[in-house]
């Protein structure tokens, strides 16, 4: 994915060269379900648009069986005048291939194309997501409808953008059905060639599990001890490929029929465990997100941004933000509502790390359904609420940003993530059901946050050299190719930090030779004689090395015995199993520096504080941890989540949303957002 791909000239380029729209600036709003209201709401629904300054909406997501209410029969006069009604109002389409919700009709034809649980149950229609991804009647339907929705709507002037499916793998990952099982079995043999070479790398010569032929593998279905987990992981792989096919399939055909038309299918970046989205990446036009605010989890803006820092790194550069919403959500435990301003700071904080559009779920609250207390655009409560008059103001704000779109956001730090450590590390009969992916990424982020350093997620594989520090929280599976990678990236000069029980195991989950953390020992200068995971609740105090009386913090969940092989201990264990020992090392190699926390600290602000500093990372100083500020294109990004006004010194520039000339300092009010085009 290249830089710029969006800006409408919109959607205008992606890594394919693909271009649409005629349109500038800041897409603006969000999945439209006309088929939910009667004609005179659509009606009143296009002066709403303009109101607001709507210029982007995605229709017929859910629309499968008012596209085809029967098989083969298809029916677009609905849609037409929707689309053309649009259209006449200046708003561009994002045209929906509804895949993700089969008609009833098609699952009673298609009975075996219902998914099967990991128990064994087979689900029943009434949901979505209720078709086997290896199913070749679902995939022969899905063709025929995008070949039938491409073919009428090529050419059409409104149509500028067109979204596949929605959030494959969620809820629908895994299928366990008969279909499924031929299919792995078909993946397997492409990937191993021979059972001697399958065998080998599941390592089956533990508990009998040798194959000798092909028919005999399964799924891994439920069992009554734990299952194979480099079985578990390959059929992990399998499944995000199976999506990533059917996606692959509808957008050849779209790609062919409207060339000019750029294609994506929206993603759900740090919250969708079972799509391995650096894959996905290659494969969309435009990289497009969806991010739902935890409502309950104190600092939920941090996790916002994270996703968007996420997102921004897949697609390489601006992004799109294709679903948030505008208060209150339908699906989580207690679903509260957003407060006056954080819908406004939680759309420009997407736009700041790089969207070039703020998109909701939807435009109009539903009556009914399983989504009627989502909240939307035009909310229940009418035009006469706080939520319609925030709504026509982040339009008027969007609108004063244009010159943003397109606009790069840059980073001298980089965390690593990869989906597949993430899988590997959570399956069954680890040292520590406390030590998991999220937690360790959403520590590691969060003190990267509080410190003001914006960061890039990257693979481990992938070129580091355009970072000054890279951080590695949670890196259990690394392959020997991403271990040399990382070593390469310390002796040019690189800084890398690494969290415990990184560097364990290959991609089929053996573990690497020699002592803990093998992938990493020779960059890391030290070896690891045993894992001492601690018991629930447990701490182990820290000490700054030669002086047990200057504390360093705890740890948690995690003590390791660290044998030092040319690394410096910077910090000891000054309790616990490992007492005496180092807790926190730092190894010189070549030109740069590679560190160890072999513990899981709550906040490692402390630890990471001299990496970013002996990396020279710059970073401000003294501004409140509640402020955010962020970089994009020449403009200063300030979102205040306190309840005080907050003074950033240095600020010299014009305000773009209120105008001010800044000299030398910019105030930005409690709860509010100041955008400065820097001199």
């Amino acid at each position: 994915m290249l830089p710029g791909f969006l800006t409408f000239d919109y959607c205008a380029r992606s890594q394919n060269g693909y271009r649409g729209g005629t349109m500038r600036g800041i897409a603006y709003g969000g999945d439209y379900n006309p088929e939910q209201w009667p004609e005179e709401t659509h009606r009143e629904d296009l002066r709403l648009m303009r109101e607001a300054g709507v210029n982007l909406v995605n229709i017929g997501i859910f629309g499968w069986v008012l596209m085809e209410p029967s098989p083969g029969a298809y029916d677009f006069g609905w849609l037409d005048e929707i689309v053309d009604g649009l259209h006449a109002t200046g708003v561009r389409v994002g045209l929906g291939t509804p895949t993700a919700a089969p008609p009833a009709w098609f699952s009673r034809l298609h009975p075996a194309s219902l998914p099967v649980t990991r128990e064994g149950h087979r689900i029943g229609v009434g949901g979505r997501e209720s078709a086997c991804p290896s199913s070749p009647e679902y995939r022969e339907a899905t063709a025929n409808l995008a070949t039938a929705l491409a073919e009428h709507y090529a050419g059409h002037p409104a149509l500028s953008l067109w979204h596949v499916h929605n959030e494959y793998g969620a809820p629908l990952g895994e299928c366990y059905c008969d279909t499924s099982v031929l299919a792995f079995r078909g993946w397997l043999r492409r990937a191993y060639r021979d059972l001697p070479a399958l065998n080998d790398a599941w390592g089956t010569a533990f508990w009998g599990q040798r194959y000798t032929d092909w028919d005999e593998i399964d799924v891994p279905r439920v069992n009554h001890t734990v299952v194979n987990p480099a079985q578990r992981l390959d059929f992990m792989r399998f499944t995000s490929g199976e999506h990533l096919d059917c996606f692959r399939l509808q957008r050849d055909i779209l790609r062919r029929i409207t060339p000019s038309v750029p294609v994506t299918t929206n993603f759900m970046s740090t919250n969708c465990k079972s799509m391995d989205y650096w894959a996905w990446a290659r494969e969309v036009d435009v990289v497009s997100n969806d991010h739902y605010l935890q409502a309950e989890r104190p600092g939920n803006h941090i996790d916002l941004a994270m996703s968007a820092d996420l997102t921004r790194s897949l697609a390489g550069g601006p992004w799109m933000l294709m679903e948030h919403s505008t208060g209150a959500v339908n699906w989580q435990p207690r679903n509260i509502a957003k407060r006056p301003g954080e819908m406004r700071r939680n759309s420009l904080a997407h736009v700041a790390r790089g969207s070039d559009s703020v998109l909701f779920f939807q435009w109009r609250a539903s009556r009914f359904g399983a989504e009627k207390f989502h909240s939307a655009m035009v909310p229940q409560a009418g035009t006469d609420s706080r939520m319609w008059r925030d709504v026509v103001a982040l339009g008027a704000d969007l609108a004063e940003l244009a010159e943003v779109a397109g606009g790069a956001v840059r980073a001298e730090v980089a965390l690593v993530w990869d989906w597949q450590s993430w899988w590997a590390l959570e399956l069954e009969w680890r040292p520590s059901a406390d030590l998991a992916f999220r937690e360790r990424m959403d520590a590691y982020y969060e003190a990267l946050w509080r410190s003001h350093v914006t960061v890039d997620f990257v693979h481990p594989a992938a070129d580091l050299s355009g970072y000054r520090l890279v951080v590695a929280p949670s890196l259990y599976l690394l392959t020997e190719a991403a271990a040399k990678n990382l070593r390469g990236y310390v002796e040019a000069g690189g800084h890398l930090f690494v969290s415990c029980f990184s560097g364990i195991v290959d991609e089929h989950d053996t573990v690497h030779d020699g002592p803990y953390p093998g992938a990493l020992r020779e960059v890391l200068g030290l070896s690891v004689e045993e894992f001492h995971p601690l018991r629930e609740g447990e701490t182990v105090a820290l000490s700054s090395a030669g002086s047990a009386a200057e504390a360093a913090g705890e740890g948690r969940v995690w003590s390791e015995r660290v044998r030092p092989a040319g690394a410096r201990a910077l910090w000891s264990f000054a309790g616990g199993p490992d007492a005496g020992h180092p807790a926190f090392t730092r190894h010189d190699l070549g030109a740069g520096a590679a560190w160890y926390l072999a513990t899981a600290v709550a906040d490692p602000r402390a630890a990471l504080e001299g990496a970013l500093d002996a990396a020279g990372v710059d970073r401000p100083r003294g501004v409140p941890e509640t402020l955010e500020l962020v970089r994009r294109a020449g403009h200063l990004f300030l979102i205040n989540h306190g309840d005080e006004p907050v003074t950033v010194p240095g600020v010299t520039g014009r305000g773009v949303l209120d105008g001010v000339e800044y000299a030398g300092g910019a105030t930005v009010p409690a709860g509010g957002v100041t955008v400065v085009r820097e001199s």
